[in-house]
């Protein structure tokens, strides 16, 4: 599983960014962060120590189900089911829908980390 890289820029300037890429201005380097966090803090949130714990328990178990991830971890099914959509709106985690169920998936349990 690769490191993901992630950049962490003000608002307006990852809005900047977005639109040079979109008219062609700007092509992002190989390398360069795909997600993005406007602070310190909102990162701090997402990749807590409890979260990365979760990540790297999703990775190791391959829970079938969310249900069974909250069993084998601990938490609540709905606190459990908010961070992990947080996570996928991020691209940490991936949600697969397989017939009534939704597996968590974890893309990544390393991160780099940019600052700008």
């Amino acid at each position: 599983m690769k490191p993901i890289v992630i950049g962490i820029m003000a608002q307006e300037r990852i809005r900047e960014r977005v639109l040079a890429i979109a008219r062609g201005d700007y092509k992002p380097r190989p390398g360069e962060p795909k997600v993005w966090f406007t602070s310190m803090r909102s990162l701090a949130e997402v990749l807590s120590d409890d979260n990365r714990a979760l990540l790297r328990l999703i990775a190791e178990a391959r829970p079938v189900s969310i249900s069974a991830l909250a069993e084998i971890s601990g938490r609540k099914p709905g606190n459990l089911s908010r961070t992990l959509k947080t996570m996928s709106r991020y691209g940490i985690v991936e949600l697969e829908r397989e017939r009534n169920q939704v597996r968590p998936v974890a893309k990544a349990t390393e991160f780099r980390i940019l600052a700008a």
